[in-house]
């Protein structure tokens, strides 16, 4: 036998003698009315050196009333239990493992001796194997039953405090677990994995259990001995249960521990649960119904999140910027569900690394691949298929992920009235992901993202839009405390409009964003109350906003081509998350943001102190290439704090301010393909915001129910609004078109969420408003007579309700129902003659309101069999959108027929429309 086996035998054996003898001496008194489990445990260990593991759902009906004067752990944990399917069992180290309807196998490992394991049936002993890692680079550790050495091993432990540092991931694709909860109970230090599974924490040598929690993955515990500065890669198990469980947090008590507030974290398995148009999963759908985010209008994915407008969210797709996150008409997104691992909505506390909108952040992020082994799955539906495939290049080094989609839907366009049966409307996008691991201090990230929408409503003009996105990532270690994100990109976004059917009048009219990125970003970890993230960004923008030429020899048009513009954005920032105490958190931090506008450029010149139009147009001035013709800059603010006022219930405090330089000219409420995007310049100057937001939180039911609410209060300043009549395509003078105003909005918000059970879901409400003003006597004739007005987004309310029930393992069913006011409207109200002719007299701005709008969706999903070893596992989605075919309003307009004012509501979905969707993964 290894002499050094025997040595730990003999130690354990000794120590396990020891143990068990003070186990037997150690007695206490309880007094126990009607205790919950947490009570109950919380007693116990306050009064002895015990330590509990249990799963508290499965304990929340346990309710113990008991008076018992010195006794025994074991003793009172019997009586506790009597007569009941909850069983435990207790370790030589003072560990206590709690479980119902099975007993815990303890024994001693297989192979730790060379034979056969130890049995002892006589008593509950659980014997950790210990296990030298010396030889390893960087342990593994797969199981809660080993004790893994971490640093330079030594006999005796040293004082004082060391850096445990390592990556979680998924032990069956061994990709990385984003937010994953790493918590060290006895020193009750904790911290959150970052985007690539990293972890970083100052402790205590000595002898340690991590606990683990992950966003869909089973709960596990890690037992450690720290001899000092060194590394660990946790792997996490899939959680498999017999109930289908939402979660939109990995921690359990994330919503009341962290010190954000305002921010959503949604996984794609809870996503897909959420029925939708034509039956594929969609993320930004998903998005709409949580508080505080409302839809610009049916079948778009354009959003407005606390009384923002739509272009006032950073949409991100790994780093890279989504200027149009729709497909066909608005009814899928940009996201490939199959893709994507989950998104990070911030509609309050966003992080300094992030600016250049004023409403929210829309973060979402690619998965690596399976460093395993090749994967895949498929999808077909009515008018759409999908595919991704993943796999390794080189196993547990290099991954590769890539997924495409795209549609065959005119069959249903043919199925329209007849004005619309000679349309045609196609797209496609891919994802390619390439993730490599060069050594335990270096990683590459490649990310690209095509994608292209066509389509032709019954006339000779065709509409185009198209993303173009790639990027690379290299994450380098400095140190177990310092690591840096090093980020360079390309952003594309284009439309064409295209007209060929005349060839006397063809024509192509084509505008296009370009922007290139560069990003540094640094996390350093102070110690586990302090962490410090600083660095810097840049963005070079180059816009076309219109290049209006003929199509073909023959076509007769006049070219008409708008002067593209150039600039600069860069920020530098510094931030830090200072735990003051266990109960106490604040989080500050500074963004400094500066804006040069270059040249080459011509830019109009104005009479000072009047209202700029064609009539004060003064003259030009005109800047070579590269010239810095103006600059904006300024500070960002953003603060906010927690303060737990008991274990499930805190309160939450924030401010921010954000400054947005790029503007959308739209008249529209929804992002549409022909929408113009303008930097902002000497006539245009950026908009800026500031926001104050403070929440309550509270988790029930052993944290299986979630509650908050948050109110906010949101100040807009040099917003673009359009003057009547505005021509916002093709204008050589924009700014004589728009006018700055300033606003304000405030609501309040509300969510009560149940995570686990056969029934589970969401509820969410939302009061908010939305007021702008424009009374600047530079700006020419006041909106309104320089009184506040709605502004085209504002709809007091909004309800949402997500409910999914498992009837089976293999059945289950999601219901969606939807409700919100009505968006205001400009309507005509009357008629008059003036110069001759009759004119139309029209409301105050946005003085009416279209028809509240009601859905309600349903989809039943049938998996196939779970056999583990099978190669292909199906699963069928049937559902019905709109299911009481209300008739919501798309869009409203009126026209003059034969002197009279006619108003109509186009409706796009006006019955029930069913759908099913077959899916395979393999």
């Amino acid at each position: 036998m290894n002499k050094r086996y025997l040595f730990i035998f003999c130690f354990l054996f000794i120590t396990s003698l020891g143990s068990a003898q003070d186990t037997a001496k150690k007695i206490i008194s309880v007094n126990f009315q009607q205790a919950g489990i947490n009570a109950f445990v919380t007693d116990i260990e306050s009064k002895t050196n015990y330590h509990f593991y249990y799963d508290a759902v499965t304990f929340d009906s346990l309710r113990v009333t008991m008076q018992e004067n010195y006794k025994t752990v074991e003793a009172i944990l019997t009586l506790a239990f009597k007569n009941t399917s909850y069983k435990f069992a207790i370790t030589p180290q003072h560990q206590v493992f709690l479980t119902k309807g099975r007993d815990i196998s303890t024994s001693l490992a297989d192979g730790l001796f060379g034979n056969k394991a130890a049995n002892n049936s006589k008593k509950n002993i659980t014997v950790a194997e210990y296990v030298d890692d010396r030889d390893k680079k960087i342990p593994e550790a797969t199981t809660e039953t080993k004790l893994y050495d971490i640093g330079i091993k030594t006999n005796d432990v040293k004082s004082g405090k060391a850096t445990l540092s390592g990556y979680v991931r998924d032990s069956k694709s061994g990709e990385s677990v984003v937010g994953a909860s790493i918590y060290i109970a006895d020193i009750k230090a904790g911290v959150a994995t970052d985007q690539f599974g990293y972890f970083t924490l100052t402790i205590p040598r000595g002898k340690h259990n991590i606990y683990i929690r992950g966003l869909g993955l089973r709960d596990t515990r890690r037992q450690i001995t720290l001899h000092s500065d060194g590394k660990i890669i946790i792997e996490m198990q899939e959680q498999i249960t017999s109930l289908k469980e939402v979660k939109i947090s990995g921690d359990k008590v994330a919503n009341v521990r962290s010190v954000e507030l305002g921010v959503t974290r949604l996984d794609i398995k809870s996503i897909k649960q959420v029925p939708t148009v034509f039956g594929e999963a969609d993320i930004l759908k998903v998005v709409l119904t949580l508080p505080g985010v409302q839809s610009v209008g049916e079948a778009t994915t354009g959003f407005n999140v606390r009384g923002g407008s739509a272009d006032q969210n950073l949409i991100l797709l790994n780093d890279a910027t989504i200027y149009n996150p729709a497909h066909f008409f608005g009814f899928f997104s940009a996201f490939n569900p199959d893709i994507v691992k989950g998104v990070e909505l911030y509609k309050s506390s966003i992080p300094e690394k992030f600016g250049g909108r004023l409403s929210s952040i829309l973060d979402g992020t690619d998965r690596e691949g399976n460093k395993k082994k090749l994967a895949g799955s498929a999808g077909i539906g009515l008018i759409t298929s999908r595919i991704n495939l993943e796999g390794p290049i080189i196993k547990d080094k290099t991954s590769f992920i890539f997924g495409g989609r795209a549609t065959y839907s005119d069959w249903l366009l043919k199925l329209l009235p007849d004005e619309y049966k000679n349309s045609e409307a196609s797209f496609y996008d891919f994802n390619l992901d390439i993730s490599h691991q060069i050594d335990d201090k270096n990683n590459i990230y490649i990310s690209s993202y095509i994608s292209r929408d066509k389509f032709k409503l019954n006339s000779d003009t065709s509409y185009s839009y198209s993303n173009r996105n790639a990027n690379i990532k290299w994450k380098h270690n400095f140190n177990d405390k310092l690591f840096g994100l090093f980020t360079a990109g390309l952003d594309r976004y284009q439309y064409n409009i295209q007209s060929e059917d005349n060839p006397v009048n063809a024509y192509n009219l084509n505008f296009d964003i370009n922007q290139t990125n560069f990003k540094s970003d640094f996390t350093y970890y102070l110690n586990h109350n302090h962490t410090l993230s600083f660095g810097l960004n840049s963005i070079y923008y180059k816009l076309h906003p219109g290049n209006f030429k003929p199509n073909g020899i023959q076509s007769l048009v006049l070219p008409d081509v708008i002067e593209a513009q150039q600039a600069l954005e860069s920020a530098l920032y510094l931030g830090d998350k200072y735990d003051v105490t266990d109960d106490l958190s604040v989080s500050f931090g500074v963004r400094y943001s500066i804006y040069n506008f270059l040249g080459p450029q011509t830019v109009n010149n104005y009479a000072p102190n009047l209202p700029k139009n064609t009539t004060n147009l003064l003259d030009s001035t005109t800047y070579g290439n590269g010239k810095i013709i103006n600059t904006y800059h300024g500070p960002e603010i953003r603060v906010s704090a927690r303060y737990n006022l008991s274990d499930d219930l805190s309160i939450k405090g924030g401010y921010n301010t954000l400054r947005q330089y790029i503007h959308l000219l739209s008249n529209t409420t929804a992002i549409a393909p022909t929408d113009v995007w303008q930097l902002s310049n000497p006539n245009i100057k950026p908009q800026y915001g500031d926001q104050v937001s403070l929440g309550l939180y509270k988790n029930l039911k052993s944290n299986t129910i979630e509650t908050s609410v948050e109110v906010y209060y949101k100040r807009l300043n040099d917003y673009l609004d359009y003057r009547s009549g505005a021509n916002l395509v093709l204008n050589h003078h924009i700014e004589t078109d728009v006018i700055s105003t300033r606003g304000k909005a405030y609501g309040v918000e509300l969510l009560l969420r149940k995570n686990t059970g056969k029934a589970n879901g969401w509820i969410s409400y939302t009061y908010s408003r939305t007021f702008l003003k424009q009374d600047a006597p530079t700006l020419g004739q006041p909106v309104n007579n320089g009184n506040y007005y709605p502004a085209n987004y504002d709809k007091p309310h909004s309800f949402n309700f997500i409910g999914n029930y498992r009837f089976s393992h293999r059945i289950s069913a999601s219901l969606n129902v939807t409700y919100s006011t009505g968006r205001p409207i400009t309507v005509p109200i009357g008629k008059y003659y003036y110069a001759g002719s009759e004119r139309v007299l029209y409301s105050d701005r946005n003085a009416y309101r279209i028809p509240d709008y009601f859905r309600s969706d349903f989809s039943l999903n049938i998996d196939g069999n779970h056999k583990v070893n099978q190669k292909f596992h199906s699963s069928v989605t049937f559902g019905v959108y709109n299911l009481t075919g209300r008739q919501n309003a798309y869009s409203t307009y009126f026209t003059s027929q034969n002197g009279v004012i006619n108003g109509y509501k186009l409706s796009i979905f006006a019955t029930p429309v069913p759908f099913i969707n077959y899916n395979i993964r393999f």
